[in-house]
């Protein structure tokens, strides 16, 4: 279907939608941008997508780095009619309602392509699920996570992640829809390792930070990492996942990333509890996603037999049922075993 939406003409499923107006939100408009697609970056306020398009720059979440001309900042839902491809930029808690919200404004057949990571708290579902209850029987949904910091992605700092569809056709068209010059995506059909990887390191990041926090040394986070990431593997296969996809960006290259950064949300709130803060004067009002899928990855664990005591504990400090000296114990005090995966 072809429809004159640019300067030129442009068919629908080249154009994109993001929805969000933070700093992943923004930086993957850019990203979009570059690649040479049309984006409209859709906000809820309509004031801050007005002062947006008035300075071409998100002020508050990405100062300093400009708006691709590309993009063009907007309010009006109606604009994510015109858009084939459509981002989901919003944080993990509140993509169902989201979602439902922004339905009606789809184009019939638009990709869908998730970019939140966790698991929803109460129903314990990964996003595609989520999407899947939401969206149209048939719709196309896609999982995009690995290695990235917004503020690299809007300045066009190389990076490469991965684009996951459960149509292998879908996802290959997503991806290179969505490349660009240093912005690269590699894509897979499994979904579900792909979202394990980026709902899973967050809470493990979370351990990251407590250990760096409590100046416990490098040595033991390098030890941490390697734990988590066979706690990453044992439930990814469990839940259906492949062990390639999480030796691979949105795995092993996601949790290296968040597990060694303070520029990771989730590593400076768990650097801060290793501080001494309490779980909600580590957050500072800011949303933590690992410390909301915390308890959901747990729960979903226990119900299998995964074994995940790095998780665990980190589920039981951000509930206040531990603390950070006495989970440290819990760990250090595990029986010796062979190191298997």
């Amino acid at each position: 279907m072809e429809a004159d939406m640019t300067s030129g003409t442009q068919r629908r499923e080249d154009v994109v939608a993001v929805v969000g107006g933070g700093s992943w939100g923004t930086a993957l408009a850019n990203a979009a941008a570059a690649a040479g697609r049309p984006v409209t970056l859709w906000m809820r306020d309509a004031a801050a997508a007005a002062r947006m398009e008035q300075v071409r720059a998100n002020e508050r979440y990405l100062p300093g780095v400009a708006l691709h001309p590309g993009v063009r900042a907007t309010a009006e839902a109606a604009a994510l009619e015109q858009a084939g491809t459509v981002l989901l930029v919003v944080p993990a808690q509140t993509l169902r309602g989201v979602l439902a919200g922004l339905a009606p404004s789809l184009a019939a057949g638009a990709a869908v392509v998730l970019c939140a990571k966790g698991i929803e708290r109460g129903s314990d579902a990964f996003m595609s699920a989520v999407a899947a209850e939401v969206l149209p029987a048939g719709a196309t949904v896609a999982v995009l996570s690995g290695p990235s910091f917004a503020s690299d992605v809007a300045r066009g700092l190389p990076t490469a992640v991965t684009l996951a569809a459960e149509d292998g056709a879908s996802a290959a068209r997503l991806a290179g829809l969505l490349s660009g010059p240093a912005f690269r995506l590699y894509h897979t059909d499994d979904v579900r390792g792909v979202e394990v990887g980026g709902a899973g390191k967050n809470v493990l990041a979370i351990a990251a930070g407590i250990v760096a926090g409590r100046g416990l040394g490098e040595s033991a986070r390098a030890a941490l990492i390697a734990r988590a990431f066979a706690e990453l593997m044992r439930f990814a296969r469990a839940y259906g996942g492949r062990a390639e996809t999480l030796m691979g960006l949105s795995g092993l290259g996601d949790l290296v990333l968040t597990a060694s950064s303070p520029q990771s949300r989730n590593f400076a709130f768990g650097e801060r509890l290793g501080k001494g803060a309490t779980p909600e004067e580590a957050a500072g009002g800011k949303l933590v996603e690992g410390a909301f899928t915390a308890q959901a990855l747990v729960g979903l664990a226990r119900t299998r037999d995964i074994e995940m005591p790095v998780a665990e504990a980190v589920a039981a400090v951000v509930a206040g049922a531990l603390t950070v000296d006495a989970a440290m114990a819990r760990l250090l005090s595990r029986p010796l075993k062979a190191e298997t995966a």
